[in-house]
């Protein structure tokens, strides 16, 4: 198998613009990103509708490709990408750009879980801790099926635990958090961009029920280390106070 990883990055953000460029610890978070990445997976660029970007990445030795700006998604962008690359790899892995504590360790349980020929898109779950960030709605929720493969992604707390207090849910059920991490086949990565949105998908807002409901199967791949993101200066704040014991302990 041979695997590629794109990293999307734009500029314009609502939240935090600029955020790729942001400094933390002394490097742009684009350049953390990039180097927990390429140590896994060589084959690494990042994908940009931006010069400055492209500028930083190929000023700390990174790999960057231009896309256009009027991508609606993430996955768009690095079908653009991988098309302008000419890539023959069979997994694509998608990485965003404001998640520099990903792990290696968690890198390679997305590329793991190609090893079953029918998996054709891959993403990463990690058990919840606590009843309330279970019910918190910007956390995903994963249902999966004995095999491992994504039964449904909910915003909702799912499964009902019926007969039991809702405080009391997270002892009977082991509740899953879907992480930002997915992986696509080739051809199936040039499948889902032609798809239209789906009425799961707009409900929810979440792209990956999209896939779901037109047929393709995803591959839940299991992990105990959490990823956290950087959507606001605010998270950029935690983040600094974060690193430190962050770098300790990664592998």
């Amino acid at each position: 198998m041979k695997y590629i990883a794109i990293i999307p990055a734009r500029y314009a953000s609502t939240r935090f613009p600029g955020k790729p460029l942001a400094i933390l610890g002394g490097k742009p978070v684009i350049q953390r990103v990039y180097e927990q990445v390429s140590a896994v997976i060589p084959d690494t660029y990042v994908a940009t509708d931006d010069d400055r970007i492209q500028e930083a990445v190929t000023l700390f030795g990174g790999k960057a490709v231009m896309t256009s700006p009027h991508h609606k998604s993430g996955t768009d962008r690095i079908a653009e990408a991988i098309e302008t690359l000419g890539s023959d790899h069979d997994v694509i892995i998608n990485v965003q750009g404001d998640e520099p504590f990903i792990r290696k360790a968690q890198i390679n349980a997305l590329c793991q879980c190609f090893d079953d020929e029918e998996t054709q898109i891959a993403t990463l779950g990690k058990p919840f801790d606590n009843m309330e960030a279970v019910e918190n709605p910007n956390s995903p929720k994963i249902a999966v099926d004995r095999r491992g493969f994504a039964l449904y992604f909910s915003r909702s707390v799912i499964p009902y635990v019926r007969g039991e207090k809702e405080a009391d849910w997270i002892k009977h059920f082991p509740y899953l958090k879907h992480l930002g991490l997915y992986a696509y086949r080739r051809e199936v990565l040039n499948a889902i961009t032609q798809l239209p949105q789906s009425p799961l998908e707009k409900a929810e807002s979440l792209e990956q029920l999209r896939w779901l409901e037109n047929g393709y199967r995803i591959r839940v791949g299991l992990t105990d280390m959490e990823t956290i993101g950087i959507d606001t200066p605010e998270d950029l704040e935690r983040a600094e106070q974060f690193l430190a014991s962050w770098q300790q302990c990664t592998d």
